[in-house]
């Protein structure tokens, strides 16, 4: 079963997907790590002080930082986004497996679960970014496949922000989904180069051998 931390780097670059396999690269660097971690303290957070907000890795003003959590506590969700079913869970379904940050239940009886992936990254103005997303969709086949229902959507949080975005398993979505599974299982060998806007700050941009690349924040 393909990981679910290659899915979201095929669907960002499978030549950067090619590179972190060759030279087995830890999935979730500290530092992203200690964003991860931002995602289960949201209520100590909400009301710390500015001395302690500037001591963790958050990507927002304190002040601003506590307006997204007072936003984040006005979400019917909130409940369940800190007290979650299950925490940091391994879950394989049919196509994938992996850590599922949170599984939070229905929010009526009878309701499916929601699992959640926790990125350490910014969000995009709308909406969430398509390695994220296509994670999300994986996160949620994994789940379902599990609970042997259907799940139709998952959320990404994006804690040194204070964001929390949904992620509906549409058509669109899930083709997204297949297409970086397609590339996961195919890479034998360096795919080819795409040189663009996500070369810019990537890792492996010089042994690619192109001017730029992806912010590894962004596959979450």
């Amino acid at each position: 079963m393909t990981p679910f931390s290659d899915l979201a780097r095929a669907a960002y670059c499978p030549r950067q997907l090619y590179y972190a396999r060759r030279e087995n690269d830890p999935d979730v660097p500290d530092e992203a790590r200690a964003r991860i971690d931002l995602a289960f303290r949201y209520p100590a957070l909400a009301d710390a002080p500015d001395a302690t907000l500037r001591r963790l890795p958050i990507r927002r003003s304190p002040a601003a930082y506590r307006r997204n959590l007072s936003r984040l506590r006005e979400r019917d969700d909130y409940a369940a986004l800190v007290d979650p079913t299950h925490e940091r869970v391994f879950r394989a379904g049919k196509e994938c497996r992996g850590t599922v940050h949170k599984v939070l239940a229905g929010g009526a009886a009878g309701e499916p679960p929601v699992p959640a992936v926790v990125s350490p990254g910014e969000p995009p103005e709308n909406g969430v970014w398509e390695p994220q997303a296509v994670k999300a969709v994986a996160v949620a086949k994994a789940v379902a496949w599990e609970r042997e229902r259907e799940i139709p959507r998952a959320l990404v949080e994006y804690p040194s922000v204070g964001t929390v975005r949904e992620v509906r398993l549409t058509t669109r979505k899930k083709a997204a989904y297949r297409r970086a599974l397609r590339a996961a299982r195919a890479i034998d060998g360096p795919p080819s180069r795409v040189d663009d806007d996500r070369c810019s700050a990537c890792e492996y941009r010089e042994r690619c051998g192109t001017g730029r690349r992806t912010l590894r924040s962004l596959l979450g």
